[in-house]
């Protein structure tokens, strides 16, 4: 399939990204932010939201610094998988990304901005036409979505991507730039519950890096996945846990996380926090996996049906905690 024409900008450092950027928005001129592409561009084969313009980060070279508690945007989710100076956490989550091929294109920074997917808008544009579009690419015709009946005010397209579950629950900052200048936000607070919006990127703005707090290395997990192959495709459902063990070998913190199983990956804070008072090794793990399962909402837009994914939930929660099964709440 042709990829509908743009103009392509390559900048070399983060200041000439940023006014390549404003000068386009003077100009009134849309634009994309490209990584890896390994996202973007099949949506722009499929004449997904093309824009006129594509600026390229391929050369700029701060963004790709790779450190304990900093990870540039631009690293490769392979330069992670096999990274000794990055958490354990995230070396085994990036491990299970795609494939070695896509994993050396694909961006840490496009994994987390990664468009929602379902399976009326991942289509070729021939297809969507020929079903009146949807509501996430509707083309001017007002299409109601295809997943809920009769709504046209929500999308609910399924956030797919792996690394934010476990970045979020190793309490990751994501830091953001524009030509407005700089901000940073928890990534909890990143996310937004809509399929079209996505995130609280702004017009121009663009995500740089993501930190990890200093106590980082104090803390273990596990990351699990469902997916149709074991390699290539998307998750269908993935759950992400950390967790912190005192010096006498009891259980001092816990964060369980979610993703690919709504619009928004979720960190269920209040559930790990309920569940580690009290701590009693396999009945909690046993009790937070059954709660996690009842908070998500998946929808039917992915290969697996919502009941089967929901169910699964369980499954790998209770895998992800595992090494929790013989651990003591701390005093």
């Amino acid at each position: 399939m042709r990829m509908p024409p743009f103009e392509l900008h390559l900048p070399e450092s983060l200041d000439s990204a940023m006014t390549i950027a404003g000068e386009l928005a003077d100009e009134d001129c849309d634009f994309d932010w490209i990584a890896g592409g390994t996202d973007l561009l099949p949506n722009y084969k499929w004449h997904l939201n093309s824009k006129p313009h594509v600026i390229s980060l391929a050369k700029v070279s701060e963004l790709s610094t790779l450190e304990p508690t900093h990870i540039g945007a631009m690293v490769r989710l392979q330069a992670l998988a096999t990274s000794d100076s990055c958490h354990p956490l995230l070396r085994q989550t990036s491990g299970t990304i795609a494939s070695v091929m896509i994993r050396r294109s694909g961006t840490v920074g496009g994994n987390i901005c990664l468009d929602t997917r379902c399976f009326w808008f991942n289509q070729g544009e021939e297809w969507r036409r020929s079903i009146d579009w949807c509501i996430k690419c509707d083309c001017g015709t007002g299409a109601d979505c295809r997943v809920i009946s009769h709504q046209n005010e929500l999308c609910v397209a399924t956030y797919q991507a792996d690394l934010a579950a476990s970045l979020l629950a190793l309490d990751a900052t994501i830091h953001l730039a524009s030509p407005d200048g700089s901000r940073s936000l928890p990534l909890a607070e990143f996310f937004q519950e809509d399929g079209i919006t996505r995130n609280v990127l702004k017009d121009g703005e663009m995500v740089t890096h993501l930190t990890l707090p200093d106590d980082a290395e104090d803390w273990q997990g596990d990351y699990q996945k469902l997916r149709l192959r074991e390699s290539w495709d998307f998750p269908e459902a993935g759950i992400a846990a950390a967790w912190k063990i005192d010096g006498d070998g009891n259980l001092d913190g816990l964060r369980v996380a979610s993703t690919a199983l709504e619009s928004i990956p979720r960190l269920h804070q209040e559930l790990a926090d309920e569940a580690r008072e009290g701590w009693a090794g396999v009945e909690s793990v046993n009790s937070l996996a059954v709660a996690v399962q009842k908070a998500v909402k998946p929808v039917n837009n992915t290969w697996f049906p919502p009941s089967y994914r929901k169910k699964m939930v369980r499954v790998l929660t209770r895998r992800a905690l595992a090494p929790l099964e013989r651990v003591e709440a701390a005093n």
